[in-house]
């Protein structure tokens, strides 16, 4: 089975930042066509002033980048990432992939995706699996869809790993950027309350009502078509973003808004030369009290600082856990 080429179109000011952010894709690397200062390199490179005509009429106005992902891996969650990450950025961009027919990419990576142990207690089963052994763990069954969040990803599973580490009985969780809805149906099965997913993307918002329904828990999950929080309302006594480190820098300037004094902050997707903006970002607002790291992605788990009189909804929210 050939490898998926997928080619990201975008305009020359933004390449580096679109750049950046298909490097979380995959982690071998990616090919940018960038002819923005074509003159000027081919002289400092390889000390030539002839330039092929076919490349001096290259748009210089766009950059292109070509990532390759394996047989193995889920295109359809990749493509379905960097739109995710790039309207979130406001990045305009052009999406084309090659050398596999759509309907095959789209299948044919589910023969890699088994049910998978994540954490001390869950189980992630594809619905294409029937045969599997949960050995005593919680099943959540999953169809991702086109949507990002199987659970392969590093960040994923670290977002999850927390999860497990630091969700209490009866919590509400907000689950900001929530894909498919694998965070906030973990959530739910491990014993939240309820779950608010929003994503800006409603084609995953879609996936996610469809992964709670599978797993009877969309009672309790509420699922929100938006730009971060601009449609949310109430207080959560846990946050999970599962997003780019610029994004969570930009949710962190009033996602205390959302809190309580003793809320439970996950953030994941950070690449690890990006850790010390969201820590920046973090600073004397919250308090880190948890850090994950793995393949050069890191999570992190704070709380907001305890400054001030208690207020009557925190007060409220400490007796949900003890009634």
């Amino acid at each position: 089975m050939d490898w998926t080429e997928v080619a990201i179109t975008v305009n020359a000011d933004d390449i580096e930042r679109a750049g950046d952010i298909a490097q979380m894709v995959v982690p071998y690397g990616i090919y940018i066509e960038d002819y923005t200062h074509l003159e000027e390199e081919a002289w400092e490179i390889a000390h030539i002033d002839l330039i092929d005509e076919d490349l001096l009429k290259k748009d210089r106005t766009k950059g292109i980048i070509h990532v390759y992902i394996s047989p193995e891996e889920n295109p359809a969650e990749a493509i379905a990432f960097l739109s995710e990450r790039y309207n979130a950025e406001g990045i305009q961009h052009e999406i084309t992939t090659a050398d596999c027919v759509m309907e095959d990419w789209i299948n044919n990576w589910k023969k890699y995706f088994k049910p998978m142990p994540v954490g001390k207690s869950l189980l992630i089963r594809p619905t294409w699996e029937n045969d599997y052994n949960p050995g005593g763990r919680r099943v959540l069954h999953l169809e991702p869809g086109l949507a990002f969040g199987t659970g392969t990803h590093e960040t994923t599973r670290l977002c999850m790993e927390l999860i497990e580490d630091y969700l209490r009985p009866q919590m509400d969780v907000l689950d900001v950027g929530c894909g498919s809805g694998i965070l906030s149906v973990a959530a739910l099965i491990m014993g939240a309350r309820s779950a608010v997913g929003v994503d800006i993307d409603e084609l995953a918002v879609k996936t996610a009502k469809q992964n709670a329904e599978l797993n009877g828990v969309s009672d309790r999950f509420t699922a929100i078509a938006g730009n971060l929080t601009d449609k949310v309302t109430g207080k959560y006594q846990m946050v999970v973003a599962n997003i780019v480190a610029d994004i969570i820098v930009e949710l962190t300037k009033d996602i205390e808004n959302y809190m309580y004094r003793d809320t439970i902050y996950i953030m994941s997707g950070i690449i690890d030369d990006r850790e010390q903006d969201v820590r920046d970002a973090l600073e004397g607002k919250f308090e880190i009290i948890d850090r994950r790291e793995e393949n050069g992605w890191v999570a992190l788990a704070a709380q907001p600082h305890r400054q001030g009189p208690l207020k009557d909804a925190d007060i409220t929210a400490a007796f949900q856990f003890l009634f």
